[in-house]
């Protein structure tokens, strides 16, 4: 955003660049994150089962292979509704971010450039979950329920390769959030007091 306009609203920000104490994006960052990975790694458990259940018996663990499908499809229509909110939160906090000019990423993008592409791998990203939500709940809903189905396995192997590949997009996309939070310090309160000649020791106590 323009500096000029944050400048007028210079009197409502804090030390981060933003009118909160503790960034939102960030935390629901590891929301998504969080409940789509265990979406995804308790589908491949559930899938696996035949060849773990000498494991659960093992250790007297009473599960059965549903259990396993319901967590990862639970966790995934929970990982599609948080990440509007993650999507939301990190626009707006876009908006407000005053990054240096004169820096450069590892990847050799500057601070626009990679809110540019970190913005539109959010929604690209958002686009996916959903996706993916909705092609789990048929799984679950419609093709697990059709008569010609001879086995209790919820989950296609496509789509948990999908789901892997994903998270690889995830990593990406996560590494350019944090480049613009170490790299370029956007909304980091050290940082910009750092930049502002401050001294941490006595500001930040």
């Amino acid at each position: 955003m323009n500096s000029e306009l944050i400048d007028q609203l210079s009197t409502q920000l804090g030390s981060n660049g933003l009118p909160y104490t503790i960034p939102i994006h960030p935390n629901l960052v590891h929301l998504t994150l969080g409940l789509f990975i265990i979406g995804i790694t308790f589908d491949i458990v559930g899938v696996l089962f035949p060849l773990e259940i000498w494991v659960f018996k093992y250790f007297a663990i009473t599960v059965k292979r549903a259990n396993f499908f319901d967590v990862g499809w639970y966790n995934m229509v929970a990982s599609s509704i948080i990440t509007f909110f993650t999507v939301a939160a990190g626009f707006y906090e876009m908006l407000l971010a005053a990054p240096p000019t004169d820096v450069k990423s590892a990847w050799g993008l500057q601070a626009m450039q990679t809110m540019i592409w970190h913005g539109i791998g959010g929604v690209f990203l958002l686009a996916l979950i959903v996706g993916m939500t909705i092609w789990r709940g048929c799984q679950r809903y419609i093709w697990d329920k059709q008569a010609y189905k001879q086995t209790d396995r919820e989950v296609q192997w496509i789509y948990l390769f999908a789901g892997i590949a994903i998270m690889f997009i995830m990593f990406v996309h996560g590494t350019l959030g944090a480049q613009l939070a170490t790299e370029f310090g956007v909304h980091n309160t050290a940082d910009n007091l750092l930049r502002l000649g401050q001294d941490l020791n006595t500001t930040l106590k």
